[in-house]
C-alpha cells in the first residue's frame, strides 16, 4: 500500500502547490500588464536503491501566458501602457534591473517615478527622478518633457527617456517577485523600435472564467488524491486484520 498512499500523498501536495499559483493569476486578474503564470503536472521517478518502481507527481511552471492585455484608456498621463511587443525596465528591489509590462506611474514627494509596486522606472542614466513641474508629457518614444513649475509655456524641458526593451521571450524568465530578467542574468539593451500609449493601462491576460474553472479542476483532483488516501489507509487496516486472523 506504501506505493499508493506516496503517489496519492505526492499529487495531493502539488495539487495545492498549483492551485496557489491559479489562485494568485486570480488575485492579479486587476494588476496592470500582470502575465498568466502557466502550470502542468508530470510524473517523476524517486532514484535511489530499490526505488525505481515509485514515481511522484510534479507542478512545475513552465512558461507564462505572453499574451498582451487589452489596452485601456485613462486619460491620466502618468498612465503608459506598451505597444505591441517589450516591457519597461524598473529597478527591482535587489537593486537589480528587470522587467514589466505595468505602467501605472505615480511620481513621489522626491520626485522619483514608480510603478503601481512601488518600484522605480529606469531612464538613460538610472531611475528616473523629476523636478517640480506644471505640465508631463511623455512621447511614444519615451521621452519625457515638463514644464518646469513658474516657468513660461515656451520653457518645456526634455528631462529623460524611459528605457524600454524588447528581448526575445525564449530569453526571459519569470522570478518570484513577478518581474521578467534575462536567463543569464544580463541588462537587456534599450530598443528605439518599441513604443508606449500614454494616458492608457495595459490589462492583465488572466482569463477569469478560465482561470475559475481550473481551479474547480484542482479541487477536484486534490480530493481525489485524498480519496485514495484513505482507500490506502482502508486497504492497509484489512491487511492488518487478515494477518492477525491467520
Amino acid at each position: 500500500m506504501d506505493r499508493m498512499l506516496y503517489i496519492a500523498m505526492s499529487g495531493a501536495k502539488e495539487t495545492l502547490i498549483a492551485q496557489a499559483s491559479n489562485s494568485n493569476n486570480l488575485a492579479n486578474v486587476n494588476t496592470p500588464g500582470f502575465m498568466e503564470d502557466l502550470n502542468q503536472f508530470r510524473s517523476m521517478p524517486v532514484f535511489g536503491q530499490s526505488y525505481p518502481t515509485r514515481v511522484y507527481a510534479l507542478d512545475e511552471r513552465p512558461n507564462i501566458n505572453f499574451d498582451k492585455g487589452s489596452i485601456q484608456s485613462t486619460g491620466n498621463p502618468l498612465d503608459l501602457a506598451i505597444k505591441g511587443d517589450g516591457y519597461f525596465a524598473v529597478q527591482a528591489a535587489d537593486g537589480s534591473e528587470a522587467y514589466t509590462r505595468r505602467g501605472d506611474l505615480k511620481v513621489d514627494a522626491n520626485g522619483l517615478v514608480t510603478n503601481g509596486e512601488g518600484l522605480p522606472l529606469i531612464g538613460n542614466s538610472g531611475p528616473i527622478a523629476l523636478p517640480p513641474y506644471e505640465r508631463l508629457e511623455i512621447a511614444p518614444d519615451g521621452t519625457i518633457t515638463i514644464l518646469p513649475e513658474g516657468s513660461t509655456p515656451e520653457a518645456l524641458a526634455i528631462v529623460d527617456r524611459i528605457k524600454m526593451v524588447n528581448p526575445d521571450t525564449e530569453q526571459l524568465f519569470k522570478g518570484e517577485d513577478g518581474l521578467m530578467r534575462l536567463l543569464e542574468g544580463e541588462e537587456s539593451d534599450a530598443d528605439a523600435a518599441t513604443e508606449l500609449v500614454s494616458g492608457a493601462l495595459e490589462s492583465s491576460n488572466v482569463n477569469v472564467a478560465d482561470t475559475l474553472v481550473t481551479m474547480i479542476e484542482l479541487a477536484r483532483k486534490f480530493e481525489m488524491q485524498v480519496n485514495m488516501m484513505k482507500t490506502a489507509e482502508d486497504l492497509d487496516n484489512a491487511s492488518v486484520r487478515l494477518m492477525s486472523m491467520s
